[in-house]
Order: C-alpha cells, then sequence, then structure tokens
C-alpha cells in the first residue's frame, strides 16, 4: 500500500482548502497558509486517501494530522491510515486532534485510542469585540499601555499592507530579524522565514494585513485571514520592543480595521514560550483549541 504524499505548493492552494471547508474548525492548522508556510521547515506532506485530506509529519517516524473531510470519508481515511501504519511497522499517531475530533473517532472506534493534550500547542481564542475595545477592568492594563502609545507618539498611522508598502515590510522584518537574534535560535529563524515568506506572497496566500507606523516608519505589522464562518486567525504579528507599546497597538488596530466581521480571533497558541504565554493569558482568551496526539490503548 503505497500513498503519493507531496509537499503542499501554491498551486494546490483550492484543493486543500476544498477539504478544509467540508470540515470547518477553529484550529490554526487548518488553513493552507498555515500548511503551506510552515511545511517548509517541517517535514510535513499531504495526499489524499479516500477523499479525505491527510497530512502527514515524517520528522519523528510517521504521525498523521486528522483528515479533514465528509464525516465518511474521514472514517475510511483513518481506517487506511490504520492499515498503512500497520504494514510499514509504526505505530499508528494522530496529531493535532481536537476534542472534536477525539470524539468522533471514539465514536467510530469506541476505547480503542487515548488522547494525551499538548498545552503549548493550544490556540488562544478571543472574543473580537474585547480584543477592540479592551473593555472592563481585568483589561484596564491593556487600555493604559494604548493610551502611553497615543501620547508618546501622537501621529501615529495605521494602513493596510499593499503592492505600495510591502516591501518596506519586508525591511521592518529583516531588522527586526536582526534586533532578536534569530541568526542563533532555530525556532526563531523558522518563523521569520515563515513570516518574510508571509510577505513575499502575500497575495497569493491572500493574506489581510495592517501596518503601524510611527514617526512615518513602520514600527509594527500584523497578518492573518479568515479561518472559519465566525473566526478570524492572526498568523504573523511583529512589532519593534523599543516602541513602548506598539504591540498592544497593532493587536487592537488590526482587530479593529480587519476582524469586526468575526465572532472571535485566533492568536495562535504560545509554543511553549513562558514569557508569550503569560502575554497572551493577560488579553482573556474566551476560549482555548485544545490539540491533542492520539495512540492505540
Amino acid at each position: 500500500m503505497e500513498y503519493d504524499f507531496k509537499r503542499p505548493e501554491l498551486e494546490d492552494r483550492d484543493l486543500v482548502n476544498h477539504y478544509f471547508f467540508q470540515a470547518p474548525g477553529r484550529s490554526c492548522e487548518r488553513t493552507f497558509v498555515n500548511v503551506f508556510l510552515w511545511s517548509r521547515h517541517y517535514k510535513v506532506k499531504f495526499a489524499v486517501i479516500r477523499d479525505a485530506l491527510v497530512f502527514r509529519d515524517e520528522s519523528d517516524g510517521y504521525a498523521f494530522a486528522y483528515p479533514a473531510g465528509e464525516p465518511e470519508a474521514v472514517r475510511n481515511a483513518l481506517e487506511a491510515l490504520m492499515e498503512y501504519s500497520k504494514e510499514k511497522g509504526h505505530p499508528f499517531k494522530l496529531y493535532n486532534v481536537t476534542p472534536e475530533h477525539f470524539e468522533q473517532l471514539d465514536q467510530w472506534f469506541p476505547g480503542r485510542f487515548q488522547i494525551e493534550y499538548v498545552r503549548d500547542v493550544a490556540d488562544y481564542v478571543y472574543e473580537t469585540e474585547k480584543l477592540a475595545t479592551l473593555a472592563g477592568k481585568k483589561l484596564h492594563g491593556k487600555r493604559n499601555h494604548i493610551n502611553k502609545f497615543k501620547t508618546l507618539y501622537p501621529d501615529w498611522s495605521y494602513e493596510h499592507i499593499n503592492d505600495e508598502n510591502v516591501e518596506e515590510c519586508f525591511q521592518m522584518a529583516l531588522k527586526w530579524r536582526n534586533q532578536n537574534g534569530c541568526d542563533d535560535d532555530a525556532e526563531k529563524n523558522a518563523e521569520m522565514c515563515v513570516t518574510l515568506n508571509s510577505l513575499r506572497l502575500y497575495k497569493e496566500l491572500g493574506l489581510t494585513g495592517g501596518i503601524l507606523r510611527v514617526n512615518g516608519q513602520i514600527a509594527a505589522f500584523s497578518m492573518g485571514e479568515p479561518l472559519c464562518s465566525d473566526t478570524f486567525v492572526v498568523h504573523i504579528e511583529k512589532a519593534f520592543a523599543d516602541i513602548e507599546g506598539a504591540y498592544p497597538m497593532i493587536n487592537q488596530q488590526f482587530v479593529q480595521h480587519e476582524c469586526m466581521d468575526y465572532k472571535y480571533v485566533n492568536r495562535e497558541d504560545d509554543a511553549g514560550s513562558e514569557g508569550l504565554r503569560k502575554a497572551k493569558l493577560s488579553y482573556r482568551p474566551a476560549f482555548m483549541v485544545e490539540k491533542g496526539i492520539v495512540t492505540e490503548i
């Protein structure tokens, strides 16, 4: 039994989106942008198996993302993957499995599998209105940061990323990379490669971007896309740390200008970073999108 797994390319966008549309969810991995950009770093390939979309991570043996497609196709694909894993001599393993996915799996194969949730890859999902207004006592500190930014930089401005300013963003990202030691940190370097490719291919990938300027220069930018009918996902956010309040300001401005048609904003995971976790929790997420590893009992 062989399947033709391949690395996702730009021409696969419509195919991948077709299957994601059949099985919508709020996990940030369920977008073509995410799988395309990160497959350049991680050894992830895809195939269509029994009319369901399957991603395979080859970095540590064989592990599969939960298939995307119509329910019957997903069940058929899971059965095929179990057989495939047995034939290859690898234990059957699924990653990035949400509670909804596991519930479906357990209905089809009761008591056969177990899941271990991985805190570092859980997505933070916020109510759009709260990110836009920062209303309430719990977000008082965020409002203070915004107000201080506006006092320090009264000539600030916000604009959409377009063909005229995207090169400026690219140059700002390169400067950010030099300031943050990305060349000495493999994960930071990979993230920066994703950021630069996001800018280089923003139109081809269908990304929406926003820029925060201070004194006419780019101080921060953010990029994202619709994830499902009620959720927008923010993939990229970069700001200069020496511009006080730039991060909370681009966060709020991007939401106000680009996300108000959606009930929720997914700001992805914290990758196990203690500082990032503290920052994301401080915005008071409405809920987390849990994801875990599934193995046979």
